[in-house]
Order: structure tokens, then C-alpha cells, then sequence
């Protein structure tokens, strides 16, 4: 899977003539395959070959292993729903459909997951296999399989297993995907069969995408190189526990049973069993410096899972009980923002055993991993529940002191464990590496890289390090590198009943740690916060890397799960996860993390909520949804009243400033306002700390179509648009412009002389003494940048011509030919919505406009009707380029619409299009 690189230019039609434009660009990609294979050797592609690998939706398969027949029924949009009368057959059939509509992503994924990129793609997956490998997840997830997990969830997965060799056997790879006939012009590759491990690894992989606050971990350290303790502190303010709320208010830890309840005595509140700010170490030292610098451009080479490489991922859960509903019973709603892909990381499916008994247990719909047994996102008959990233540190990089072939720890020289791992490549020869941790289980990272390993042996010692031995190294500390039972906790969902069900099925929900929100059929509501979240000792509190030669600085155990932070029916009738802070740390005695989201988009939920139930209004599946398309602009409200107090003597800066007049803060597509605010924004972070930043924490930019300065043209004609790529200095760093710039922004604006105000000329644009005049030049920057991008008449501004969506298949939609790039990746779609809003399609301040992030899917449950649910998907069922469900559902999402998601027989049965029968 090679990582993210340039957008593609590939086209998406209007939703008139969809069909047409499908048609054409399939005659046109046989056509080019035809040529080129043609020049590759004779072979030819016809129409057939690229529908080979379709499924087959309708008659009837048989298949070894299953116990009795099994329906599956598809609706319009290809989404299945199975039905069984075990819970064997169940899961062997739901291997069977992943394989047919999504095999391809689901081998990339199990190559990534092992470290094996370099048998599929070749030699430029080395590097990255090389890391994968330290790493272990495979190895860590057969040791799940092996020790952890219990028999029903082996047996599960072993089914589930089957059912994907199943669908394997007799095909070659063009019978299984476009992608493998491809791949054939290069690589005799074949699919291997799929194993249970495989879909255990899967877990490891969304758990590093989801790993918490090692980046500002990282960031912290390379700033001591250019700013002092107290620069930094104005980068990472307190979170704004008064103004914006938490996930659990009505809780409380009693330090007396040692537990968190809705009740208790007051807490001895910063006891802190999880440390205070300190570091441990001083974190200026030329070794920990090179070490993490060069950390940082490794981790950036690696392919994503399911986020950005651990940045810039949110996303919304809420639900509200039956008092304040109109049906009279919760509404839960939930869209994690996770990285645009194509397939979607999610699938959507049903589950149902015809009768639920022991024999088989599950009636569930909702999102899965193709590729993973379950559902992980969804209901049951019973109960609903939703997940965000709960953000907890559950990481920790260690420097270690290395001497010979150990290090040092507790004033003695301790050898690493090693193993040597062989690398198979395509088309070269294999590649041998040796991977060494330290006795807990912690990779070497810094062996991952050449210059790391130089860097450390000649690394500069300063007075908290011992002046002993070769040089430094990073290690890493991570709860998913311990065996779990997370796999465990999905099966326990699925069939949970109640309350006491799912709080019990959390508890196994170890790795990554997520904020759980519930609702149920009789009318109540629930959030828990599970997960396996270490304890640190006094002095360590996870924010900045720490000596691995102090013993002390060792993790000391595990929260307990009596202890973990819940609510369950609060006064208030709802509850709001979006990343922000879970308790207020004056209510609980552990450090969770240092590193919270600041709340901006949990706040804007709850206030829309609240000013519903404050009008005496009942709140509706669609007013769910409207709130999940809410665009509103927290920074603006704050910057818009001081920038149109700003006196502008251009006249064609003060046409832009115009625009800020009147506008109501919401991120319309169609917006001038606000492509004109958002470059205001980008530019004032530019100015105001990246000249000040170290380069080391320097971001590259992605790479976007923008439209030619001089043209007015629709965006979908190819030859009005130029590349652009994200412009910066070299030697300068420059925000991403999330919720924590809001808050560092928002703590500086009362101090308009602050040092953070001041920046110099360039050119014929003014320097800044003071605040106003920063913001002035942010805005003569601002409408020069964007009449470079968009043309200097305003009135043809739009933010969606700069918040564009591409949507690229993740391995040869990146690096392939451009021809398949082009068969393959779908855009661009003009979005609403913008960074840390509650419709979150993120973008990132240090390369451009360009739409990185996404809510990956969107639902609202209704708990008093469930065939009135609503639910939608960023692509399509289907994995296939040129499927008819390859991306279905994706115009609908653009424009904030949902599908009907039935789930009673009756509903189902209403709206299949095709019936599969699975027979034993």
C-alpha cells in the first residue's frame, strides 16, 4: 500500500448523466488497457475482464462447510444482509461476501498489517515493511489468537475464514479483482488463503491510527530546540474545562472504594497517581533531538490504516433520551472523521440468525472491516452504540542509552531480546533486518532508519543522560503491543441485551481505547470509557519522551475498569463525545492524557441540543442529521467582529473584508465568505508561528487541483485546472490549524503586543508589531493567495473550489500508472464544512485547502423504530472500479443525505433487489 501521495485528476460527473459518464469511462479504460496491454505483451482486456471479478448477487453458490442454506439479500446500494440459522454459517457467509465485493483491499490491508507491502508492490515497500515489522502487529495478534481470545471467537473467525477461502477457491487474481490483472503486468503475485490472524492483525493497525498524543509528544521535544517552557505552554494551552463541556459531568471517583459512580465523595483531585507535567528529562539534547527528527520523517512514510498517521482524527457521537425525542425513545447518532479512502474503511452489513437462541445468538446491522468478522458500529433487537477516539495516552517513546549490545536501565547494561525478520520483495531479493526490544516488550523504532542509527552513536550527551556507551535509540511503549481481547469485545456487542451486557462486553474493548455511547430499546442512554490506560509515577505524565534508563519512569499498571469514568441516564437526557475532554480532571485522581481535543466541535453539539430542549422543541431523526451537517465556524465567531474592525486602505483587500460583513460563520460550498475567512485563518498561523517554529516539525503539504487564476470555468473541465502544491519556506514550520490553534489563537487575542503578533516584511507586504496588524497583512496575504487560486473577481469565489474531495484507491490509485490511477480514483467534490466543525471534512492549514479527513460515514439510530434508522457510507459496498456500488453512495453523501437502513425481516424483504442463496 504505498502511502498517500499526489491527488488524482480524475473527474466525477454531476449527478445528471451519471450513468452515461459511468458507461463512457468504461469503454474508455478498456480501451486504454487494451493499448497498453497490447504493448505489454499481446494479452487484451476486454469488457468481460473487468466485470470477471464482480460478484455474483442473484442463483445460488454452493459452498463447502456450511451447515445449512443462507440467504443473502441486497438492496439498491449493494449493501447485504445475511441470514442464517447458525452462528458458523453466519460468519462463514459474511467471509464469503466481504471477499466477493472488497478481497483486494482486504489482502492489502493483511500485507500492511504483517510488514509483507514488498511481496505485492515491490521494493519501494521496504522501508516501510521494514518498520511494520518492528512493529509486530502480526506477531502480537497471533499471540491474541493463541492465548487471549476465547473459543466462540476463535471458532468465529475461523468461519469466518473459511468463508473467504471459500470464495478463494478455483480463482485467479483477475477472477478477484481489476487490481490483480494489473498487477499481473508486473508481479506474478498470487493471493494466498486468508487466515484468523489476518483479521486480528486488522485491529492493530486501526489502534496506531488511533494511538493518542505520540505526534505531541514528539512536537514537544523538537520545539525545546527553538522556544522556551513558556512558549510552548502558549502552544499547548489548558483544555477550557469552563467553557466547554465534558464527556461525564454528573460522575465522581471515590477514592474510598477505589471506583467512579454517578455518586460518591469527593475525590482527592490531583492526587495524581497519573503525574504532573513533568518530563522526566531535559528534552534538548542533540541525540533525542536528531533521534526524534528523524522518527518523525519515518512515521510520515507510512501508509494509513484507517487515519492520517495518527493527526487531525475526531470525530461525533451523541445521543438523546426519549424525554426530549419525538418518538419518545433515544436517538443516537454517530460519524467518525477518519482519512478519505476508496473502497471506504467502513462496510455496511446485516447479520441475523433467523431465530436467535445459543445455537446461533445475532441479529445485528451496522459498519464492519471488510476483512473482520461482526459488527463494530451499529444495533441489535436490543440496543444501539456508537464510538469516538477517545484520545487516552496509551503511548510512551522511551531514549535509551545504548552500550554494546544492550542498554542501559538501572545503572546496568541489559541485552536486547532479537529476532531477524526476512523481507520477500517483487521482482529483487529478499531483505533481512533484525528487530531488538528492551525486556517490556518495547521495538527499537531508531533501528529503522540509517541516519537514526548514525545519529544516536555520535549523539552529544548533556548532564541528565549517562556519558556511557554507543549513542541513543527510541523505543516504544504501547498498550497494543500487549495481547488483547479486543476482538473479544465485538462479539460481546453484538449480542449484548442491556446495559449490564455492553458494559461488560467494554471492559474487553482494550486496544484503541474509544468513548462509548448507548442507547437501548427501554428508553436509556449510557456512555463508558473503556480500555487498557496505564498509570504512570508521579513526575511522568506521557506529554514528552523519558529516559528508559530510569526504572522509574516505567509504566506502574493499568486503570482498573471499576475506575474508568461512566455515565449512565444523566439529568441533563443526552450526551455529547466529540473528542473533548472525558472528566474534568479536578473530579479524577489519574492522569488520562495531557492532550485532549479542545472541545470546539463538542460544545457546538451540545449547544444545538440544548437550545432545542431550551425552545421546548422534540428532537427528530432529522434534526440529527441536520446537526451532523452543521458548518459553523468556531474561530470565526471569534476573529470575523476583530478583522472588520480592521481599516483597509487597498481597495481590493477591503472588497474581500466586504465579504466577512453579514456572514453568519457557515462553511457553505457556495460560500465566498468563507474561502475568503479560511485563507484569513490559514495565513494568520503562517505569520504568527511559522517563522517561529523549529523546521523539524515541518509538515509537507499535499498536493491539489486548483483552477488557473484567469479562468471562471466549472471545475470539472480538466484543462482549466493547474497542480498546486502545498507552499512553504523550508526552514519553516507551519500550524495544521486544528481546535488547538483555536484555543492558542483565542488565549493570545487579549494580549495584543505578545512576541507571537510580531512578523517581518516580505516583499512589498508590511511587517507586524502588534496583533491588528497581523491580522491586517493575514488579509492582504489572504486576497492575493486567493486571486492567485481562484481569479481576481470575487463574486466567482467559492470555499468548495478550494475544499475539494479526491477520492483515491489506496495502493495503485497513489503510485500506479497514471491510466490506473485514473480507472481507479473517483473526484473532485466540493465540500461544506471545514476543520474541528461538527461537519468535520478536515483540512490542513500547512499544505492547502484540500479535504484530508471526512466523517467516514454517517448514522442516526432510532431506538423506537429501528427500520426508521438512517445511515450512509463515504463510497460504496462494492470494491470493484466500475461497479454500479464502487461509489453509490458518495454524491448522496456530499450533500448530507442518508439511506433508509432496514433491519426487521419485513423491512428487508421490502427493499432487496437481489437474493443470493448459499448452500451447503
Amino acid at each position: 500500500m504505498p502511502p498517500n501521495t499526489t491527488a488524482s485528476t480524475g473527474q466525477q460527473p454531476g449527478k445528471s448523466g451519471r450513468k452515461k459518464g459511468r458507461r463512457a469511462r468504461l469503454l474508455v479504460l478498456v480501451l486504454v488497457l487494451a493499448v497498453v496491454a497490447g504493448v505489454a505483451g499481446g494479452a487484451y482486456w476486454s469488457i468481460s475482464t473487468v466485470r470477471a471479478s464482480f460478484p455474483q448477487t442473484k442463483g445460488s453458490i454452493t459452498i463447502k462447510g456450511l451447515s445449512g442454506p443462507v440467504d443473502v439479500k441486497r438492496d439498491g446500494y449493494g449493501i447485504p444482509q445475511v441470514y442464517a440459522s447458525s452462528d458458523e454459517d453466519l460468519f462463514m457467509a459474511q467471509g464469503f461476501v466481504q471477499a466477493q465485493d472488497r478481497f483486494w483491499e482486504m489482502d492489502v490491508r493483511r500485507h500492511m498489517t504483517s510488514g509483507r507491502l514488498s511481496e505485492m508492490f515491490g521494493k519501494g515497500q521496504v522501508d516501510n515493511d521494514e518498520f511494520l515489522r518492528t512493529l509486530g502487529w502480526d506477531r502480537i495478534a497471533k499471540q491474541e489468537y493463541d492465548k487471549t481470545l476465547s473459543a466462540s471467537t476463535k471458532k468465529y473467525l475461523q468461519a469466518y475464514a473459511a468463508g473467504v477461502n471459500a470464495y478463494l477457491d478455483g480463482k485467479d487474481g483477475e477472477d478477484i479483482s481489476l487490481e490483480y490483472a494489473a498487477l499481473g503486468f508486473t508481479n506474478d503475485y498470487k493471493p494466498q488463503k486468508w487466515t484468523p490472524v489476518d483479521s486480528v492483525a486488522w485491529l492493530k493497525a486501526m489502534a496506531w491510527d488511533l494511538r493518542g498524543n505520540m505526534q505531541d509528544e514528539i512536537d514537544r521535544a523538537l520545539m525545546t530546540s527553538r522556544l522556551g517552557p513558556k512558549e510552548i505552554a502558549d502552544l499547548y494551552p489548558q483544555y477550557p474545562y469552563d467553557r466547554n463541556k465534558t464527556i461525564v459531568q454528573a460522575g465522581q471517583y471515590d477514592e474510598a472504594t477505589k471506583t467512579f459512580g454517578p455518586t460518591g465523595s469527593a475525590s482527592s483531585a490531583g492526587s495524581t497517581a497519573g503525574g504532573t507535567a513533568g518530563t522526566g528529562t531535559s528534552s534538548g539534547t542533540a541525540g533525542l533531538q536528531s533521534q526524534l527528527s528523524g522518527l518523525q520523517e519515518v512515521l510520515d512514510d507510512l501508509p494509513t490504516a484507517v487515519g492520517v498517521n495518527g493527526n487531525g482524527i475526531g470525530s461525533n457521537s451523541w445521543v438523546v433520551g426519549g424525554k426530549y425525542t419525538i418518538t419518545g425513545k433515544p436517538l443516537l447518532a454517530n460519524d467518525p472523521h477518519l482519512s478519505a479512502s476508496l473502497p471506504s474503511v467502513w462496510y455496511q452489513m446485516g447479520l441475523h440468525c433467523r431465530s436467535v437462541s445459543s445455537k446461533c445468538q445475532y441479529d445485528v446491522s451496522g459498519y464492519t472491516f471488510a476483512g473482520m468478522p461482526g459488527v463494530v458500529i451499529g444495533h441489535n433487537q436490543n440496543i444501539s452504540w456508537g464510538m469516538t477516539n477517545s484520545g487516552v495516552d496509551v503511548t510512551d517513546l522511551y531514549l535509551e542509552k545504548l552500550s554494546g549490545d544492550g542498554y542501559l536501565y538501572g545503572g546496568k547494561t541489559v541485552p536486547f531480546t532479537s529476532r531477524e525478520e526476512t523481507i520477500k520483495v517483487a521482482g529483487d531479493s529478499p531483505k533481512k533486518i533484525v528487530v531488538r526490544e528492551t525486556k517490556d516488550g518495547m521495538p527499537l523504532l531508531s533501528d529503522r532508519s540509517d541516519e537514526l542509527v548514525k545519529v544516536g552513536r555520535k549523539a552529544t550527551v548533556d548532564a541528565a543522560a549517562p556519558d556511557r556507551g554507543d549513542g541513543y535509540g527510541i523505543a516504544l511503549r504501547w498498550t497494543a503491543l500487549d495481547p488483547g481481547t479486543t476482538m473479544d469485545a465485538v462479539f460481546a456487542m453484538d449480542r449484548a441485551k442491556d446495559w449490564t451486557d455492553f458494559r461488560a462486553a467494554a471492559t474487553l474493548f482494550d486496544v484503541p481505547s474509544q468513548n462509548l455511547i448507548y442507547a437501548d430499546t427501554e428508553n436509556n442512554i449510557g456512555y463508558t470509557l473503556p480500555g487498557k490506560i496505564p498509570t504512570r509515577t508521579q513526575g511522568y505524565d506521557g506529554s514528552v519522551p523519558v529516559p528508559g534508563w530510569e526504572p522509574r519512569s516505567r509504566w506502574t499498571g493499568y486503570i482498573d475498569d471499576d475506575e474508568l469514568p461512566y455515565e449512565y441516564n444523566p439529568a441533563r437526557g443526552y450526551i455529547v463525545t466529540a473528542n473533548q475532554a472525558v472528566v474534568d480532571k479536578a473530579k479524577y485522581p489519574y492522569t488520562l492524557t495531557t492532550d485532549w481535543g479542545y472541545g470546539a466541535r463538542s460544545q457546538r453539539i451540545t449547544d444545538l441540543i440544548q437550545s432545542k430542549i431550551d425552545d421546548g422543541g422534540k428532537i427528530s431523526t432529522d434534526d440529527m442529521r441536520q446537526m451532523q451537517l452543521d458548518n459553523s465556524s468556531e474561530i470565526a465567531k471569534l476573529l470575523v467582529p476583530k478583522l472588520l474592525k480592521i481599516d483597509i486602505d487597498d481597495k481590493d483587500v477591503r472588497e474581500a473584508q466586504e465579504l466577512l460583513e453579514g456572514w453568519d460563520y457557515t462553511q457553505d460550498a457556495d460560500s465566498a465568505a468563507a474561502a475568503y475567512f479560511n485563507s484569513v485563518w490559514r495565513n494568520i498561523l503562517k505569520l504568527a508561528f511559522g517563522n517561529k517554529l523549529p523546521k523539524e516539525l515541518r509538515v509537507e503539504g499535499q498536493c491539489l487541483w486548483v483552477e488557473k487564476a484567469d479562468t471562471t470555468g466549472p471545475v470539472d473541465e480538466g484543462e482549466s485546472k493547474v497542480r498546486e502544491c502545498g507552499e512553504r519556506d523550508a526552514d519553516q514550520a507551519q500550524p495544521d490549524g486544528g481546535d488547538r490553534w483555536f484555543e492558542v489563537v483565542r488565549s493570545l487575542m487579549g494580549d495584543e503586543n505578545n512576541d507571537w503578533w510580531q512578523t517581518p516584511s516580505s516583499g512589498t507586504r508590511p511587517s507586524a508589531d502588534n496583533r491588528d496588524e497581523l491580522f491586517r497583512r493575514a488579509m492582504i496575504d489572504a486576497r492575493w493567495e486567493l486571486t492567485a487560486k481562484l481569479g481576481k473577481d470575487i463574486d466567482t469565489w467559492n470555499w468548495g473550489r478550494l475544499h475539494r474531495l479526491f477520492l483515491k484507491n489506496q495502493t495503485l490509485g497513489t503510485e500506479g500508472p497514471g491510466f490506473l490511477q485514473y480507472a481507479l480514483n473517483r473526484g473532485p467534490w466540493k465540500l461544506s464544512g471545514g476543520e474541528a466543525t461538527v461537519n468535520a471534512s478536515g483540512w490542513n492549514a500547512a499544505g492547502g485547502y484540500g479535504v484530508v479527513w471526512v466523517p467516514s460515514m454517517r448514522m442516526v439510530v432510532n431506538l423506537g423504530d429501528l427500520d426508521k434508522s438512517k445511515w450512509i457510507n463515504l463510497t460504496g459496498a462494492s470494491g470493484h472500479a466500475y461497479n454500479a456500488h464502487y461509489t453509490d453512495q458518495t454524491d448522496k453523501w456530499a450533500d448530507g443525505e442518508l439511506l433508509d437502513w432496514s433491519f426487521t425481516d419485513g423491512a428487508v424483504d421490502e427493499s432487496t433487489s437481489d437474493t443470493l442463496v448459499l448452500k451447503p
